[in-house]
């Protein structure tokens, strides 16, 4: 756990920690962006170095053939057959698949 900075010594949870994480890889891969627009290597190599280091204090993300195969058996184990079904699926696949 990480303290945090308001006030009381309190304290952010793993799941927040996993959501800061995320928003500053999302942060510098805008900034990437703009920065490859205009032509600016330097700078987008900084954002890529930034993002690299971001990433391995991140758990493991999984490939899309292994969301796929969660889905699959999400969708499996709810005998979801129809589109009436799909909140179902996301509810649960949304909590296993945080993160």
């Amino acid at each position: 756990m990480v303290k945090n900075s308001e006030g009381a010594g309190g304290e952010i949870s793993p799941d927040d920690e996993i959501k800061i994480l995320q928003e500053l890889i999302k942060q510098r891969k805008d900034s990437l962006e703009i920065y490859e627009q205009q032509n600016r290597a330097d700078l987008a190599l900084t954002e890529k170095e930034a993002i690299g280091i971001i990433e391995k204090c991140l758990p493991k993300q999984l490939s899309e053939d292994d969301v796929k195969v969660a889905l699959t058996k999400t969708i499996k184990d709810l005998c979801a057959s129809s589109n009436a079904d799909l909140g179902k699926v996301m509810g649960i696949a949304t909590k296993q698949l945080a993160g």
